[in-house]
């Protein structure tokens, strides 16, 4: 692949950056040559349990600096579909403390009570407890339509596979019978929209670069653009060449990008 013909990057971060805690080798050194070799990035992920600010200072200290413009999360992208869409709905969140403040400081009305919710945002909580869950539950009895984060099963964490937002929805839509109304996530329309605005390039000139088949790749491939898959988060090569939405290229990690750059600044 010719890089010359790609000017934005559209980049994953659980399992392409960093797992858990902890960058991916190399993902450091990759991203001050993307930087130094003039590519616009977007971070674009479908944590919605962190805010901008959270996940900014979380690559800070891995030696990733990122302006708050170029992380574009689901909780981002949630608080934006609620105010373009229904700006005097009510919103009960069931989520860790990065959803609610990355909802709040964009100024989406929160309900005082799950039973007053328009709006029940669901996302990752990794610090659940069962009174949360409880009222997440209410305010969906009582009619709060679902908008959530994401639909993924798991994501790729310390020490392996980490259950994801899957769970909780499906515990909330089988007690109450409720059926989801929004997906934000990747592979949605909604986050292809939101990094190709960012970047303020068309689809042809960007590469999504993420560990997922089911999001990452699936939303280049939706919105027509290039993908690369790599292989040190949640998918093996052998799933990824069988795999129906095949990437463009396959990566053993983002580090294989660096090559590329070099050969395009005639390093």
């Amino acid at each position: 692949m010719k890089l010359d013909a790609i000017d934005g990057l559209i980049i994953d971060l659980d399992g392409t950056i960093y797992l858990g805690s902890q960058a991916i080798e190399g993902a450091k050194e990759t991203m001050a040559h993307i930087r130094a070799a003039g590519k616009k990035v977007v971070f674009l992920s479908n944590r919605g349990n962190y805010s901008r600010r959270m996940c900014r200072e979380k690559l800070a200290a891995m030696g990733i600096p990122a302006a708050a413009e170029e992380i574009i999360l689901t909780s981002t992208v949630t608080a934006s579909y609620l105010l373009d869409n229904e700006p005097d709905s009510k919103a009960w969140l069931f989520g860790d403390e990065g959803l609610h403040e990355e909802l709040k400081s964009h100024g989406v009305q929160l309900a005082f009570k799950p039973e007053e919710a328009d709006w029940l945002v669901i996302t990752l909580h990794e610090s659940l407890t069962y009174a949360e869950l409880n009222s997440a539950f209410r305010a969906a009895r009582n009619g709060a339509r679902l908008i959530v984060t994401n639909e993924d099963k798991t994501f790729p964490g310390d020490g392996g596979e980490c259950i994801d937002v899957g769970a909780t929805i499906a515990a909330i839509v089988h007690t109450t019978g409720a059926e989801v109304s929004v997906v934000v996530g990747k592979p949605s329309a909604y986050m292809a929209n939101a990094a190709l605005r960012s970047l303020g390039l068309p689809p042809e000139r960007c590469l999504v670069i993420g560990d997922s088949l089911h999001s990452d790749i699936a939303l280049g491939k939706r919105a027509g653009i290039r993908t690369a898959l790599v292989l040190s988060g949640s998918t093996t090569r052998e799933r990824a060449e069988a795999a129906e939405e095949r990437p463009d290229y396959i990566w053993e990690s983002i580090s294989d990008i660096r090559p590329m750059l070099e050969s395009a600044r005639g390093e």
